[in-house]
């Protein structure tokens, strides 16, 4: 469901470009794809411009290039905006240096977007339930949008540790400043992939059913559709309250759950049959995105989220899962 360009109030302040840095992301080329089919005026900033193509071409685009460690380049991507939707971050699943490549895109990115800001007026962020989701919890435990990963470090959940920290400073930097702010929260995100480097992160999983063995961890995936998610941060730019915390999340399943639903929509029989416990350990020490401690926190355990009021405030369309599922499956397929 698609807001008409008339009854946008956005578009009717303001003509100036919606900066969205990490543009080229799975959420933020969705973020632009949703910006640029509303009638909006977007500056889409990529750290690498060879990834451009992702977009249509239009005239009300702008691609620049930014990175979140160089100061000036932010200055010059964030000059004349007065909205943000803050997307850019950084999800290395078996990352070597967590600091580098997990820890300081979002804490030091996000200290440098907030130097740069002074004009700005309404800031979406996309944080994660990870900022929500403790490290250590009881199983089954419902987290909501009051909670946060206070447990989480470097060394143990730095995803967590990121993501808190991130949306931390944002808040901090915004507590006196005559500025909008909402934070948005996703799952693990579902849902057509815009480009091939969308198959990595939270999509792996389904890359799982199509490429992978011919069975399941005993994993329970919480998610939601990216369209979702897309409009969510749109919608915040003008529904979202100021400094509220937005919950998306649709579903929660098991592998073999998913497994089942893809079985019964598509004309394929996907993995149902979970592996043991035991197996999986031992698999884990082969495979280059498993590890004993990673499954150890994961293997048979679930946690759910209440997300209160999430979709109807900011206006959500009702995605049936097996369309998020399938819509997946068949995008991924369609770049082999």
């Amino acid at each position: 469901m698609s807001m008409r360009q008339e009854d946008d109030p956005l578009l009717t302040r303001s003509v100036m470009a919606v900066l969205v840095t990490g543009a080229s992301g799975f959420i933020g080329a969705h973020v632009v794809s949703q910006l640029l089919e509303r009638g909006f005026r977007v500056r889409a900033m990529l750290r690498d411009m060879s990834l451009s193509s992702i977009f249509p071409i239009s005239e009300k685009l702008e691609i620049v290039k930014g990175d979140l460690f160089d100061v000036e380049s932010l200055k010059a991507a964030v000059s004349g905006c007065e909205d943000v939707i803050h997307c850019a971050a950084a999800l290395y699943v078996g990352a070597k240096d967590v600091r580098r490549d997990v820890v300081d895109p979002s804490v030091i990115g996000t200290q440098n977007l907030c130097s740069v800001m002074g004009g700005v007026k309404r800031i979406v962020h996309t944080s994660s339930v990870a900022a929500i989701r403790s490290t250590r919890f009881e199983n089954g435990k419902v987290f909501s949008k009051e909670d946060w990963c206070d447990d989480a470090t470097e060394t143990r959940n730095a995803y967590g540790f990121a993501k808190a920290q991130a949306e931390r400073i944002m808040r901090d930097w915004a507590k006196d400043r005559d500025v909008r702010l909402v934070t948005i929260h996703p799952s693990i995100v579902f849902g057509p992939i815009l480009h091939k480097r969308h198959l990595e992160g939270s999509m792996s999983y389904l890359k799982h059913f199509i490429k992978g063995p011919p069975f399941v961890l005993n994993i329970h995936i919480n998610f939601v559709d990216v369209r979702d998610v897309a409009i969510a941060h749109v919608n915040a730019l003008t529904k979202g309250a100021d400094r509220e915390r937005y919950i998306i999340h649709k579903k929660g399943l098991w592998m073999k759950e998913i497994g089942q639903a893809l079985t019964q929509s598509l004309p394929k029989k996907y993995a149902t049959r979970r592996l043991p416990s035991s197996l999986a350990y031992i698999l884990a020490f082969f495979h280059p995105k498993l590890s004993v401690k990673q499954l150890k926190g994961s293997l048979g355990t679930h946690v759910g989220y209440d997300v209160g009021d999430s979709f109807s405030a900011l206006d959500l369309p009702d995605y049936d899962i097996r369309t998020t599922l399938v819509d997946s499956v068949n995008s991924v397929k369609a770049q082999d």
